[in-house]
């Protein structure tokens, strides 16, 4: 039987599977997004309780052939806080779309790196940085599964962009000249090529982060195809940031 140890982990999501074991999603660095169960994580004298919490670093070792490994041990990695608030559901939401665009055994390290930098900016308590901090992981997601097009090209003809024009990005079509009046549904050109320009940096997460910092209307370009790549209308998380704003 396959085992590993000292993999670097963040937990996604936790089922019961039974009275006293859990059934985890782990988002890993080196073999992607797997499935293992945690015997015993339910008792109160588990070593696994303290530790196996979501948004919290870890090393774990596990072992088996079959869709769902056996987690053998997990240890907290320290270095940062729980989040809270809002950026506590903003860091569900990062998972829940890792659980729905991920396939399991697909490893992308660049993804996992980009899901850490997320973590800690979300567990930082700056508000200000939250909504690009966002919009940097949405993109640099995207980009890494191969669903985000060029942004410094017209994707359906491949003619460069103009700075001062608008075009907004189509979950089908990609990114087309908008014709749209609300200035919402698009982005200027220049705006594009400052994204395109910040995804190809080295440190791609913090120059995207800065460039989304300036772009309040990223938002909705970039909702409507990860909706669409989701198969959903809206995502549960997102729901429940809007349920609880309008309490």
């Amino acid at each position: 039987m396959k085992r590993y140890a000292n993999e670097p982990a963040y937990v996604l999501h936790r089922y019961d599977w039974s009275e006293s074991s859990l059934i985890l999603e782990l988002l890993t660095r080196e073999h992607g997004r797997i499935a293992v169960v945690a015997k015993g994580a339910k008792k109160p004298s588990s070593n696994f309780r303290p530790v196996l919490l979501p948004l919290q670093p870890l090393h774990v070792a596990f072992g088996g052939d079959g869709e769902i490994r056996t987690l053998k041990s997990a240890e907290w990695q320290g270095g940062q806080v729980m989040p809270t608030g809002d950026a506590l559901l903003s860091g569900y939401y990062l998972n829940e779309l890792l659980l729905r665009l991920l396939a399991r055994d697909d490893p992308h390290p660049p993804l996992f790196d980009v899901y850490g930098a997320t973590v800690r900016v979300l567990a930082g308590e700056q508000p200000q940085l939250l909504q690009p901090a966002l919009r940097a992981f949405e993109l640099l997601l995207l980009r890494e599964i191969g669903l985000l097009p060029s942004l410094d090209l017209q994707t359906a003809t491949l003619a460069a962009l103009e700075p001062q024009a608008r075009y907004a990005l189509h979950a089908e079509g990609g990114l087309l000249e908008a014709d749209e009046e609300d200035p919402r549904a698009s982005l200027p050109g220049a705006h594009w090529l400052a994204l395109q320009q910040a995804l190809d940096d080295p440190a791609p997460f913090e120059a995207t982060l800065r460039a989304a910092a300036a772009m309040g209307e990223l938002k909705p370009q970039l909702r409507a195809l990860l909706h669409y790549h989701c198969g959903v209308s809206t995502l549960r998380t997102r729901q429940l940031m809007m349920d609880l704003q309008a309490l």
